[in-house]
């Protein structure tokens, strides 16, 4: 039995682990801080506010798993700094909570391509994140890499609808990956033994979720 802070819940890869946690027998209690209310349940706890780092800053209760969902373009995001402070610094935020509330076991979306000296900046601060993360010394630390990710997005955005079906062609860890079977990879590695560091690329979430 666990208790489980999950943070961007909203998103697309988020409101399907939401889904998931809340059917999981095994996951007893849920905090969600979102900046926009979730539909009530029973086992989640929903502060709501729009500055998510003060979110973060106020939670108390304990937890034994944090996942981490957050992430977001240059374009949506406005600017570089914008995009640098969802996609690094509330992510690198979100762990150091859940570390502060007890958790064991952190697990984060990155995305293929993550790496610390990319010059692109998508792949540079992801992989910027995942070394801060890594640095955190956490008892089980799990990157999940996903490719384009498919679903149902409330502004899907053009470019993404106009690659996606090349994406599915492209072989390996290339391929898009459907959200759904993200976010059930996410919650089997929640509950599989292990230790360390586990970094898992598009293609392997294939194999958790049956995608071919």
């Amino acid at each position: 039995m666990a208790r489980a802070l999950i943070v961007g819940a909203t998103g697309l890869v988020g409101s399907e682990l939401l889904q998931q946690l809340q059917d999981d027998p095994q996951v007893t209690a849920i905090v969600a801080p979102t900046r926009q209310p979730l539909p009530a349940n029973e086992k989640t706890d929903n502060p709501v506010g729009e500055d998510l780092f003060a979110l973060l800053s106020g939670l108390q209760q304990p937890v034994d798993i944090i996942f981490c969902c957050l992430g977001t373009t240059r374009k949506a995001a406005g600017s570089d700094a914008n995009f640098r402070y969802v996609d690094y610094q509330l992510v690198v935020e979100s762990a150091l909570t859940g570390r502060r509330l007890g958790a064991q076991h952190c697990l984060v979306v990155s995305a293929v391509g993550a790496n610390p000296r990319s010059s692109f900046l998508y792949n540079r601060t992801k992989g910027e994140m995942e070394q801060a993360l890594r640095e955190q010394n956490w008892p089980r630390l799990t990157l999940v890499r996903p490719s384009m990710l498919l679903g149902n997005r409330p502004s899907p955005r053009l470019l993404e609808r106009l690659t996606a079906p090349l994406f599915k062609l492209l072989p390996g860890k290339w391929r898009s990956v459907a959200a759904k079977d993200v976010a059930q990879t996410l919650l089997e590695q929640a509950f599989s033994p292990g230790s360390g560091v586990t970094v898992l690329e598009s293609d392997q979430l294939h194999r958790y979720g049956n995608v071919h």
